[in-house]
C-alpha cells in the first residue's frame, strides 16, 4: 500500500549527514545515492524515504502542514531520534514525551530537518 515519501533538499551533503545519524536507531539505511537523491530504506522492501533535489530545478522548500511520521519500536528510540536530529542540526518542534491527546500511549517527538521539512518520531506501545 505504502511505496515511498520524498523531500526536498538543497543540500544533498548536509542532508545526507542528518538522516544518517536520525535513522540509525531506526535501523532504516542509506540504500543508495545519486548525485540528486539519496533513497533510505528498512532492511527488507519498503516503504522507501527519499531525498531530492527538485526535480524542477527550482529551491525545495518545506510544506506548511505537511509532514512525515516514522514507526519507532519503543519510547527509548524516540528520544534516541530526536537527539539525533538536533545533534545533526534540525530544530526541535516538541520534545520527546507522551500525547494522550492522540491516545494514552502515544509517545512522539517532532522537529525540522535543516531544509524546513517537518518529521516525527512516534511509539503507540505502552513503556
Amino acid at each position: 500500500m505504502y511505496s515511498h515519501t520524498t523531500v526536498g533538499s538543497n543540500n544533498l551533503a548536509r542532508a545526507k549527514s542528518f538522516y544518517d545519524g536520525v535513522f540509525a536507531p531506526l535501523d532504516l539505511g542509506l540504500w543508495f545515492s545519486t548525485e540528486d537523491m539519496l533513497a533510505y530504506k528498512p532492511t527488507a522492501g519498503r516503504p522507501l524515504f527519499l531525498v531530492v533535489r527538485p526535480f524542477n530545478g527550482g529551491e525545495a522548500v518545506s510544506g506548511n502542514g505537511a509532514m512525515v511520521a516514522f514507526l519507532a519500536p519503543n519510547r527509548a528510540v524516540v528520544t534516541a531520534c530526536h537527539a539525533a536530529a538536533i545533534a545533526g542540526g534540525g530544530t526541535d518542534e516538541g520534545s520527546p514525551g507522551l500525547r494522550p491527546q492522540y491516545h494514552e500511549n502515544y509517545y512522539g517527538a517532532y522537529f525540522r530537518d535543516p531544509d524546513g521539512n517537518k518529521i516525527c518520531v512516534c511509539c503507540h506501545h505502552p513503556e
